[in-house]
C-alpha cells in the first residue's frame, strides 16, 4: 500500500509540474492572441472550438474513462480492451465528422467560421485517439510521457501562432496550429503504445467483450455527453443570443478557469486508478484517500478563487481595453472554483465505485438546470448571465454528489470541514493583505505575498503538516515502482 500511495504522489508531481507549464503556456498564448484579435474574432475562433468539442463526445462516448479504470484492474486485458475500443471509434469518427460538416452547412454560418469549425474537426478526431492511447498508459500508472507530451502539444499550438499572429494570416492559419499540434500529439502517444507497451493497434471486435464495454461505457458516455453540452454549450448560445464578442468576453474567464484546472486533473488523473483499486481491495484506505483528497482541494481552490476575485481589475490589463466588460463575469465565475474543484474528486469516487450512473444522472440533471438558465440569462445579461449558470450549476453538481458519498463510504465529514474552517480563516487573511496592497506594489509581488500569507497561517493552523510538504518534494526526487 505504501508504494501505491507514494506513486499516486510522485505521478501527481510530475503531472502537475507538466500540466503548470502546458497551462502557463497555454494562457500566454490566448493572451497574445486576445491582444491580437479582440473580442469579436477571438470569438469566432473559440466558438468554432466550443462547437466542434460539443460532438467530439460522440467519438469516445466515455470509453476513455472505462480504458483507464479496467486497464488498472486487470493490466493483462489492455491489449483485448484497447482493440476493442479503437474498433468501436473509427466508426464513431466518420459519423461523427460527417454530423459537424452536415450541421456546419445547415446552419449556414459564414465562410470563416465553417472553415474554423472543419480544421477545429480534425483536431477534435485526432485528439479523441490520443486521449484512448494515453488512457491504456494511464491505467498502467504511469503518467511521465502524457506529461510531456501535453507541454509539447501547447509549444508547438504557440510556436505556430507566434508565426501566424507576426506574419498576419488570419483565424484559420491560427486553427491550423491546433491541427498540428494535435498530429504530434496523436503520432508520440500512438508509438507509445505500439513500442514501448508492445500493444498493436489494429481494430478487433470480440463480441464478448464488446457487450461488456457497451454496458459499462453507458453510464460514462451519458456523463460525458452532459458534461461537454453543459461545459461548451454556454459559449455557443452566446454566440447565438448575444454575438461572437461576448464569446470573445466570455472566454477570458472560461480560459483562467480552463488554465486553473491542471490542479485537479493532475491529481485526479493519478488519483482514479488508485480509487479503483482500493476500491477492490481496501475500503478504509478509499475513505481515507478521499478525505485528503477533498482537503487539498479545498486548501488549493479558495485562495485560488477570491485571490483572483480581488485582483479581477488587473488581470484585465493583460488584455486591451476591449476586454474591460471582462471583470464581471470574471470575478463571479471566480467562486465557481471552489465548487467545481471540490467536485472532481467525488466524480471519481463515484465512477472508480461502479456509480457511474448516479455520476450521469447527476450531471444530466446540473446540464438541464444549465441551458434553461442560460436562455433565460444569456439575453438579459449576455456574459454575466452565463457566469452565473456556472456559479449556480457548479454548486448544485457538488450538492448532488455529496449526498451519494455516505451510501458508498464511511468517511469523516469533521475532517473535510475542519480543514474548511482552517481554509477559509487563512484565506481571510490573505484577502486583506492581498486587497490593500494592490494598488500599492507590483501585483505579481502581491500574489506572491498573498500566498506566503495563506500558507503560513495555514500551517500555523496546522491546516497541513511538515510530513505533507516533505511528501511532495521526495515525489519529485525519489523513484517508486509500481505496483
Amino acid at each position: 500500500m505504501t508504494k501505491k500511495i507514494a506513486n499516486i504522489a510522485k505521478n501527481t508531481s510530475y503531472f502537475t509540474f507538466a500540466l503548470i507549464l502546458q497551462k502557463i503556456i497555454s494562457f500566454t498564448y490566448f493572451i497574445l492572441i486576445a491582444r491580437a484579435l479582440g473580442p469579436a474574432d477571438l470569438g469566432k475562433y473559440y466558438f468554432a472550438i466550443s462547437f466542434t468539442t460539443i460532438f467530439a463526445i460522440l467519438i469516445d462516448l466515455g470509453l476513455t474513462n472505462v480504458l483507464t479504470r479496467e486497464v488498472a484492474k486487470t493490466n493483462e486485458q489492455a491489449q483485448k480492451i484497447l482493440s476493442n475500443i479503437i474498433a468501436i471509434k473509427l466508426p464513431l469518427t466518420v459519423l461523427t465528422l460527417i454530423i459537424v460538416i452536415t450541421l456546419n452547412k445547415i446552419f449556414g454560418y459564414s465562410e470563416i467560421i465553417q472553415q474554423l469549425i472543419c480544421l477545429s474537426a480534425i483536431s477534435m478526431a485526432l485528439d479523441s485517439f490520443t486521449a484512448t492511447f494515453f488512457a491504456v498508459i494511464r491505467g498502467f500508472h504511469n503518467l511521465s510521457f502524457e506529461s510531456v507530451s501535453s507541454v509539447i502539444f501547447q509549444l508547438i499550438v504557440l510556436s505556430f501562432g507566434l508565426i501566424i499572429l507576426k506574419m498576419n494570416l488570419g483565424l484559420v492559419w491560427l486553427m491550423n496550429g491546433l491541427v498540428v499540434a494535435s498530429v504530434f500529439n496523436f503520432l508520440y502517444s500512438g508509438f507509445l503504445i505500439c513500442c514501448k507497451w508492445k500493444l498493436s493497434l489494429l481494430p478487433s471486435i470480440d463480441g464478448l467483450s464488446a457487450k461488456m464495454l457497451i454496458k459499462i461505457t453507458a453510464p460514462f458516455a451519458l456523463f460525458a455527453i452532459f458534461q461537454r453540452i453543459y461545459t461548451y454549450l454556454d459559449s455557443v448560445l452566446l454566440s447565438f443570443l448575444a454575438g461572437d464578442e461576448y464569446v470573445g468576453l466570455y472566454q477570458v474567464a472560461f480560459k483562467i478557469i480552463f488554465a486553473l484546472q491542471f490542479l485537479p486533473l493532475a491529481f485526479i488523473a493519478s488519483l482514479y486508478p488508485a480509487l479503483s483499486f482500493y476500491w477492490q481491495n481496501n475500503k478504509e484506505q478509499l475513505a481515507i484517500t478521499f478525505e485528503r483528497s477533498m482537503n487539498y482541494l479545498i486548501i488549493i481552490s479558495l485562495p485560488i478563487a477570491i485571490g483572483i476575485i480581488i485582483i479581477a481589475d488587473k488581470i484585465i490589463l493583460l488584455f486591451k481595453s476591449g476586454f474591460a466588460g471582462a471583470v464581471l463575469p470574471l470575478e463571479i465565475n471566480m467562486l465557481s472554483i471552489i465548487f467545481m474543484f471540490t467536485y472532481y474528486p467525488i466524480g471519481a469516487l463515484l465512477n472508480a465505485c461502479d456509480r457511474q450512473m448516479t455520476n450521469a444522472i447527476n450531471m444530466g440533471v446540473v446540464t438541464a438546470v444549465s441551458v434553461v438558465l442560460n436562455i433565460f440569462l444569456i439575453p438579459r445579461l449576455q456574459a454575466v448571465g452565463a457566469s452565473i449558470t456556472v456559479l449556480t450549476t457548479n454548486f448544485l453538481l457538488l450538492i448532488l454528489g455529496i449526498y451519494w458519498i455516505p451510501k458508498i463510504i464511511n468517511y469523516r465529514p469533521s475532517v473535510i470541514l475542519k480543514i474548511l474552517g482552517k481554509s477559509v480563516l487563512s484565506t481571510l487573511f490573505m484577502a486583506i493583505t492581498v486587497f490593500y496592497l494592490k494598488n500599492l506594489f507590483n501585483i505579481f509581488i502581491v500574489i506572491i505575498f498573498g500566498g506566503a500569507i495563506y500558507f503560513t497561517t495555514l500551517f500555523l493552523l496546522k491546516g497541513f503538516k511538515k510530513e505533507d510538504i516533505l511528501s511532495i518534494y521526495y515525489s519529485f526526487i525519489k523513484k517508486s515502482d509500481l505496483l
